[in-house]
C-alpha cells in the first residue's frame, strides 16, 4: 500500500471537538449529551456565500424550504423559489439540503467528520436567516453538528422529557419549551446535539448562516424491511449475481424450484379452509432463505450508497483509460457526490453492487477517496476496467 495513505489519528486532540480526540468524543458525548465548542474551526469562512445558497434554492432538483414567522404565525413553503424576502424583513429562514452534493468545498468540510462512519454521515444543510429567523423550538431524531458560518445565532437547548408539539402547525414546534442552556455562537463556533435534545436557534442580526452536518438514523422498521427485501431477492434465481468481479458468485441463493406436494393428504369436508400442510410448507421454505451478515451487508451497502435525485455527475469528455495506460503521476479521485462503501468482499457504489471479490485498493479508495497512480499499477485488469467504467459515468475523475 502506498505511503500516501495515512490512518486518521482518532487519539489526537483536535480543535474541531474542543480539544477532545475523536475517541474521547465518541466515548463521552456521541448520542449522550450536547457539546458546545468555541472556535471549532478558527477563522472559519463558509464554503459558499448567502447568494450561492439562494442560487441553489432556485434549482428544481435541490430540496429547499422557506420558513417565515410573521403576524399570522408560522408558514412553510417548499422550493424551488424565484424570489426571497428582503434582508430587512425579520424572522425568515431559508434552508437548503445536501449542499455537499453541489459544492466541492462543502463536501470537503463535511468529510472532516469522517471519524464517524460514512454509513451514518448524511448531508450538509445550510440555513440563512434574517434577524429573529429560525424554525422554532423543536427536536430532531438524529445527531447534528451546528457550525456557525456567518453572523450570530442564539441557541437555547433543553434535555426535557416533555416533547409534546403544538397541534395544527406546518412545523413541529414544542408546546412547552423549557431551556436549560443559552449560548450565542459566532463564526467558527459549533454545537453538537444528540437525538431528541430540544433546541431553538434564532438569528441575532441579519446575514446569519448556519451549517448543519446531519447524520442518518434508520428506524428498526426500515432495517427490517430492507433486510427482508434483500433476502427475498434470493428467490428470483439461484444466484443473485454470478458475474462477480473475478467470476465469483455473490450471495448464492437456495434452489426453490421444487413444486409443492401433498400426495398423502386425505379428502376434506372443509374445502374453503386453508390446508395446514400448505401453511407449514410455506413456513418451511423460509428456513432455506439466508438471513445472515452477507445479506444484511448487501442491503445496507446498496441503500446507504443510494443517491438523491439532486446528485448530478459531470464525466470528462475524454476520461483517462486506466486499463490502457496509467499516467505516470496523479491520482484517481471519487466525485464529491459518489458514495463508496464496502463490507468484506462486497463493494457498493452509488446504490449498486460494484464487486463481490475485491482488492484492498478498492477499500483504500473508499476510505481515502483517492488512489495514487503507483497503487493503480498493481491492480488486476478487471479492476482497472471497473474503474474506467466509474470514470465514464463521472463517479470518479483523474487528478494530475
Amino acid at each position: 500500500m502506498s505511503a500516501a495513505y495515512s490512518t486518521p489519528d482518532i487519539d489526537q486532540p483536535t480543535p474541531l471537538l474542543g480539544g477532545l480526540s475523536p475517541r474521547e468524543f465518541m466515548r463521552d458525548y456521541w448520542q449522550k449529551k450536547p457539546l458546545l465548542i468555541r472556535q471549532a474551526i478558527p477563522g472559519f469562512r463558509p464554503p459558499v456565500t448567502i447568494r450561492d445558497v439562494q442560487t441553489l434554492a432556485r434549482r428544481e432538483e435541490v430540496e429547499s424550504r422557506l420558513i417565515v414567522h410573521g403576524e399570522q404565525g408560522w408558514s412553510l413553503k417548499h422550493g424551488p423559489f424565484r424570489r426571497f424576502p428582503s434582508a430587512a424583513q425579520p424572522k425568515w429562514t431559508l434552508l437548503v439540503q445536501s449542499v455537499d452534493l453541489h459544492d466541492d468545498e462543502s463536501a470537503a468540510l463535511m468529510r472532516q467528520f469522517r471519524f464517524i462512519s460514512d454509513a451514518r454521515l448524511d448531508d450538509l444543510m445550510i440555513s440563512i436567516a434574517s434577524d429573529g429567523g429560525g424554525v422554532g423550538p423543536h427536536f430532531d431524531s438524529y445527531d447534528v453538528f451546528l457550525l456557525q458560518g456567518q453572523g450570530r445565532r442564539r441557541w437555547r437547548t433543553s434535555r426535557q422529557a416533555d416533547r409534546a408539539l403544538v397541534p395544527g402547525l406546518p412545523l413541529k414546534i414544542l408546546a412547552d419549551f423549557q431551556p436549560d442552556a443559552d449560548d450565542i455562537l459566532e463564526p467558527g463556533d459549533m454545537l453538537y446535539l444528540p437525538p431528541h435534545v430540544c433546541h431553538d436557534g434564532v438569528a441575532v442580526g441579519n446575514d446569519c448562516m448556519t451549517l448543519s452536518i446531519g447524520f442518518r438514523v434508520p428506524s428498526q422498521a426500515t432495517l427490517a424491511r430492507g433486510l427482508l427485501e434483500s433476502a427475498a431477492d434470493q428467490i428470483s434465481a439461484q444466484h443473485l449475481d454470478d458475474s462477480g468481479l473475478y467470476g465469483h458468485p455473490c450471495l448464492p441463493g437456495p434452489d426453490l424450484s421444487a413444486l409443492y406436494t401433498d400426495a398423502d393428504v386425505p379428502a376434506t369436508r372443509a374445502p374453503a379452509a386453508l390446508p395446514d400442510h400448505l401453511v407449514q410448507a410455506t413456513l418451511d421454505t423460509l428456513q432455506r432463505i439466508r438471513l445472515d451478515s452477507a445479506v444484511a451487508a448487501r442491503f445496507l451497502g446498496q441503500w446507504l450508497t443510494s443517491l438523491p435525485d439532486s446528485a448530478l455527475f459531470d464525466p470528462a469528455e475524454v476520461p483517462v483509460a486506466l486499463s490502457t495506460a496509467i499516467p505516470q503521476t496523479g491520482r484517481l479521485a471519487l466525485d464529491r457526490c459518489t458514495r463508496l462503501m464496502y463490507s468484506g468482499p462486497q463493494v457498493f457504489i452509488n446504490g449498486e453492487v460494484a464487486a463481490c471479490a475485491t482488492e484492498p485498493a478498492l477499500q483504500a479508495l473508499a476510505d481515502h477517496r483517492t488512489l495514487p497512480a503507483d497503487d493503480l499499477r498493481a491492480l488486476r485488469p478487471e479492476t482497472l476496467a471497473l474503474l474506467d467504467e466509474w470514470m465514464q459515468e463521472g463517479w470518479a475523475h483523474w487528478e494530475d
